[in-house]
């Protein structure tokens, strides 16, 4: 990715997989370098700051396997905000569900 050519189109496919937390602004700062130098880059990513760093965003849901496969939204991240069928919205936006608390078990003694 350093080679210094533009008008590439680059597919990604989870680039920030298996990557140490620390090193996503690493990520984010080369695909930035890609677009700025007039490349299109399409990236397939579930990490949260990898998405609010996009352009565009399509989303595709509402679940996954045959309740899954529609386009929901495509568009800039902030609009994503507005579909509320979008799980990708509730976890992006910080507006997911709460989590059942874990019951604790005691035995009787």
């Amino acid at each position: 990715m350093r080679s210094g050519l533009f008008g590439v189109v680059y597919v990604l496919d989870e680039p920030s997989a298996g990557l140490h937390p620390a090193d996503t602004k690493a990520l984010l700062t080369v695909l930035d370098r890609l677009k700025a130098t007039g490349n299109s880059v399409f990236v397939v990513e579930h990490h949260l700051d990898v998405m609010r760093g996009a352009d565009w965003l399509v989303d595709v849901g509402p679940q996954a396997g045959e309740h899954g496969g529609r386009v929901l939204y495509s568009g800039p991240v902030e609009g994503l905000a507005a579909i509320g069928e979008s799980a990708t919205a509730r976890y992006l936006f910080d507006r997911s569900p709460p989590r059942p608390a874990k019951s604790v078990h005691r035995e009787a003694s």
